[in-house]
């Protein structure tokens, strides 16, 4: 039987020599392993001069990343409410819907916000950086609380004042920032009649819809059908009228309705007229100026043969030449009816009689009549 060899613990001189030898063939050229490649040579330096992680340190370290990036994900989105400074915030990018603020109503929401602070975020998107680089923002909704912000810091200059807790947005479509304006109002500060025909008209007209009717059905799509039909009568109220109208907003639904019915048969000549006067210095004295003008109206319709009593099929001009001044009726049966409108006067001539040879006829005597001579 082979006698077996004792097995010894080499000396430290031993170890230091192999250590030593292995050293020499992995970074010698000629060593068994080659050349060390320089990315391995940085690994191996970046090893061993970054100090040692726990795997409860690796873990927070992962966690910590992944925050940051639920954090970034969240900013981008608008989900974080951030302090923006008021002086970067402008509130003319867009138009307004509401035309006038209740003081009281305004007195009560300072006095909540110096009380228990800003609860509810104002909504903003980012506008072009300005000429010193700092950020610039639009209001979309939340024009009552940052007016209330700045009369508090103007008046007491109390710096917690100088900022509004705000939503940050991506840049949204014109027609759902107006959607996002009407909302919120719709919600918490009820507007007037006019107000929601008027802003129907100012979106269409900044193009974020493609006419009257189709910002009406958008930006007031869970009303009723009845709703939206008052809505449209308010909102031709201000395409005619909206430049004379002084008390606008204080026109009841009831009264805005006998306006509109007025304009569309055919009134809008007189009711300017009266409103022309500037004889209406309140909301009831303006209302007496054009209610005759009203009643006028409604006695013609009520008397008419065709379509239901209060509300014509169509709505054409004045139909008896005896109106007033621009309305004249010929022998011949034709009536001639000067009028206005936002492009400028115009003739209509009306008559069974009339065809396009005679209309071209009178565009000549017109024509000769104006001509510089």
């Amino acid at each position: 039987m082979a006698r077996r060899k004792r097995l010894e613990a080499p000396t430290e001189e031993a170890l230091k020599d192999l250590e030593e030898g292995f050293a020499r063939e992995t970074t010698s050229a000629g060593g068994a392993l080659g050349p060390m490649p320089p990315i391995a040579k940085v690994a191996a330096d970046a090893a061993q001069s970054a100090p040692m992680q726990s795997a409860q340190d690796r873990a927070r370290a992962a966690q910590d990343a992944a925050e940051a990036e639920r954090y970034r994900a969240a900013l981008a989105a608008g989900l974080l409410v951030q302090d923006i400074p008021l002086s970067r915030i402008a509130t003319d990018a867009m138009v307004r819907d509401r035309l006038s603020e209740d003081s009281e109503a305004m007195e009560e929401l300072k006095a909540s916000l110096a009380t228990s602070g800003q609860r509810l975020p104002i909504e903003l998107y980012p506008l072009e950086p300005s000429e010193d680089g700092e950020a610039e923002f639009a209001l979309i909704s939340g024009f009552r609380r940052l007016s209330a912000l700045r009369l508090l810091f103007a008046e007491t200059g109390d710096d917690s004042y100088a900022t509004a807790k705000a939503i940050v947005r991506d840049v949204p479509d014109p027609g759902q920032a107006y959607l996002a304006m009407v909302e919120e109002n719709e919600i918490r500060s009820d507007l007037s009649h006019y107000e929601r025909g008027r802003i129907a008209v100012m979106a269409a007209g900044q193009g974020a819809y493609a006419s009257t009717e189709d910002a009406v059905n958008a930006l007031f799509a869970t009303g009723s059908k009845a709703k939206r039909s008052k809505i449209r009568s308010f909102a031709e109220l201000h395409e005619v009228l909206g430049d004379l109208l002084a008390f606008p907003t204080h026109l009841s639904e009831r009264q805005g309705l006998r306006l509109s019915a007025a304009v569309r048969n055919g009134f809008a000549r007189e009711i300017r007229a009266a409103l022309a006067t500037g004889m209406g210095t309140d909301p009831a004295a303006e209302w007496a100026q054009i209610e005759p003008v009203i009643e006028a109206a409604e006695a013609e319709l009520s008397t008419r043969k065709e379509g239901a009593p209060g509300r014509p099929r169509k709505a054409p001009a004045p139909s008896k030449s005896e109106a007033g001044p621009g309305y004249y009726k010929l022998g011949n049966g034709i009536t001639l009816i000067r009028d206005s409108d936002s492009k400028g006067y115009y003739i209509r001539i009306k008559g069974k009689q009339v065809n396009f040879e005679m209309v071209d006829v009178v565009m000549e005597e017109i024509k000769r009549l104006l001509e510089p001579r």
